[in-house]
């Protein structure tokens, strides 16, 4: 067991090597799975870059490029040790199928506009299966506004406005929010929007629990 940084940049701990020689390879040198490219693959879904992915492992980021590019194979115990790092658990890496799995990153023209001329809604990714929000790149022309009724609906949301002013009415209390005011506040309570300004107003928005397409226009 190794307890001080060796050749291949570990950093301590009770864990069997990473190793490129015929003695110590384990199981997963027999396994048809490409590691190198699926650690790979993983560690950018999650956003990390290789100095990051081996600080949070323990390991140093010239390891983690080796076994990306299969020039080492790391035993079970080591691939853990890493994996721990993204988190993420052996059973979900082996398993994970990239082509299935849910689109992270979305162009412009892959928002999907629910609302209409005088509000525009772009729903983030429209076709995600069990979404838990809805995020809204929300665009009110001049005096647009969400209607003459309040609106009321179970949840939360909140949003940052990006350009232009928003009246927004909530209860009893009214304020108007220029670039870089935010707002935050359970749906139950009566709202409604209302662009007060000259320009028109843009604001990116998120709600949960998501609503249906349909009853995403505002």
């Amino acid at each position: 067991m190794i307890k001080k940084v060796d050749n291949l940049g570990y950093k301590g701990g009770n864990f069997a090597p990473f190793v490129e020689y015929p003695q110590h390879v384990g199981s997963l040198h027999n396994m048809s799975i490409d590691v190198g490219a699926k650690l790979r693959s993983v560690r950018v879904a999650f956003g990390l870059s290789q100095r990051a992915l081996a600080r949070r492992a323990g390991v140093t980021n010239g390891l983690i490029s080796l076994i990306e590019q299969n020039r080492v194979s790391p035993s079970v115990s080591s691939l853990k040790k890493v994996l721990d790092g993204v988190p993420m658990s052996m059973a979900e890496f082996f398993t994970l199928d990239e082509a299935s799995a849910p689109q992270m990153f979305f162009g412009a023209d892959e928002l999907v506009e629910v609302g209409n001329e005088a509000v525009s809604q772009r729903l983030v990714a429209p076709q995600r299966s069990g979404r838990q929000l809805s995020i809204l790149q929300e665009r009110y022309t001049v005096g647009a506004a969400t209607g003459d009724e309040m609106l009321a609906h179970r949840g939360e949301e909140g949003g940052l406005v990006i350009r232009g002013r928003i009246e927004l009415t909530i209860g009893g209390s009214t304020r108007v929010l220029g670039p870089g005011d935010a707002y935050y506040f359970a749906s139950q309570l009566p709202h409604r929007f209302r662009n007060v300004g000259r320009e028109v107003c843009e604001i990116i928005s998120c709600a949960t629990p998501p609503r249906p397409y349909q009853d995403t226009k505002r």
